[in-house]
């Protein structure tokens, strides 16, 4: 029961950030009402910068839903880091809270998966998949 609940949010979490990758994608207004190319330069970023931040979001919400701990540490670092570059953005651009809120939340989030999926030493983040043949 335990695993299912820890997979369970693992997709959702990994949901919200391919729903995020696919918004930075979308050109002009996207379904949430957000046009990223307008905000990402309102921010100081060149417009082409959502692309990037958008396929970082989508790779790392693959190995999030990857059932193996080393991927899904690697998923949830590189969120922290996506998330880490978010909030000090909206900080820098006095943002209100209103619009600045999910950031600190989903970082605290990705944080605490980081931290579960933590591997015990960085070689086992170099080791390739044990197949076993049955």
């Amino acid at each position: 029961m335990r695993t299912r609940i820890i997979t369970t949010v693992y997709w959702i979490v990994a949901a919200e950030f391919l729903l995020g990758a696919i918004t930075k994608y979308w050109p002009g207004t996207g379904p949430l009402g957000q046009d990223y190319a307008a905000k990402f330069v309102a921010w100081g970023y060149p417009a082409w910068f959502r692309f990037f931040v958008g396929t970082v979001e989508l790779i790392c919400a693959v190995l999030l839903v990857v059932p193996r701990r080393p991927a899904r540490f690697l998923g949830a670092a590189g969120l922290v880091l996506v998330l880490d570059g978010a909030v000090t953005t909206h900080m820098v651009n006095h943002d209100p809270i209103s619009q600045s809120l999910d950031a600190p939340i989903h970082l605290l989030v990705v944080a605490a998966i980081a931290l579960a999926n933590w591997p015990a030493h960085w070689k086992e983040l170099l080791r390739p998949g044990r197949v076993r043949l049955q």
